[in-house]
């Protein structure tokens, strides 16, 4: 049976003081409307109280029956208004994010790390995958954030918003000893005899869409679907491959990086992805992200070979 949740207070402070009128005071409120409230608790239960003595009060048996209840009500209540103030002041709580692959070599990373030292009551949870994946998850109140990076001019889901965090150089992986390793920048038509290995069959699933879109389509010896291999493959000598700035950070050092002109790979933009009202915790973080993806975006202007 519902009952108003002031009432159980009301009822309690008086069960505990043994007058109306001491628990008015206790509580602040005028004698008249400790009574009023008790009136109003009795008529929801449909059986008095108190017993009216003549000086006091004192708990009837229905009194006695609902006290342990009531008690139970005011300790949940209290344990939810700290759980509440906890999110409110970021103490306490959870936060779900969600991030395709190459954001977690450094972006998600760095901003969670300046998170959990600013807020280390807030529990973090995170899930790797496509874009798609997880804006779906995000307008299903699944995720409470995602970095992002869907296709050029896909709307985002009915209420999600899309906050622009960076615009994405694509680099090339290089043996040390290729010709064009240590340069800034490379265009596409250079590499044109390289064997390219690829993550994917389908070219317009890869970080090649755009370029063959504009009819470039590159030689692919070597189908590798992790970074490792990957990297591995270029370190070997078997061929170059593309790698988003993102992932530059996790590049074995054996391999060089050059920065592909943007006129072949235009830069990729990258969103995080929350719903119309993010959390109190998604906000902090997503401020985490924007500080750190402005910071990276500075080391790519700086050394675009990087």
């Amino acid at each position: 049976m519902p009952f108003p949740h002031g009432l159980y207070e009301v009822f309690l402070a008086v069960a505990r003081a043994g007058s109306f009128t001491a628990a008015a005071q206790a509580l602040g409120y005028t004698q008249s409307a400790v009574s009023r409230q008790v009136q109003s608790l009795e008529a929801e239960v449909g059986a008095e109280l108190f017993e009216r003595l003549p000086r006091g009060v004192r708990l009837s048996e229905a009194g006695r029956v609902l006290l342990p209840h009531a008690e139970a009500v005011r300790d949940r209540l209290s344990a939810a208004r700290a759980e509440l103030e906890a999110l409110r002041t970021l103490d306490g709580g959870l936060l779900r994010l969600g991030a395709f692959s190459s954001a977690t070599a450094a972006l998600v990373p760095r901003a969670q790390a300046a998170f959990r030292e600013r807020h280390p009551g807030v529990a973090v949870t995170r899930v790797e995958g496509p874009s798609g994946k997880h804006l779906g998850l995000v307008a299903a109140g699944e995720e409470d954030l995602a970095v992002v990076s869907p296709p050029p001019g896909t709307p985002p889901p009915p209420g999600v918003t899309l906050h622009h965090l960076l615009d994405e150089p694509v680099l090339v992986a290089l043996g040390r000893d290729h010709p064009c390793a240590g340069r800034q920048a490379v265009r596409l038509a250079e590499l044109a005899e390289e064997e390219w290995i690829v993550g994917r069959e389908r070219l317009e699933d890869t970080l090649f869409r755009p370029v063959v879109a504009a009819g470039f389509r590159p030689r692919t010896g070597l189908l590798a679907h992790d970074w490792i291999a990957k990297l591995g493959a270029v370190a070997a000598g078997l061929g170059v491959t593309l790698v988003p700035a993102l992932a530059a950070a996790a590049v074995r050092p054996d391999v060089a990086l050059v920065a592909v002109d943007p006129g072949d790979v235009p830069y990729r933009a990258v969103h995080v992805a929350a719903p119309g009202v993010p959390t109190v915790a998604a906000g902090a973080f997503l401020g985490l992200l924007r500080a750190t993806a402005a910071e990276l975006s500075a080391s790519w202007r700086l050394h675009p070979e990087s």
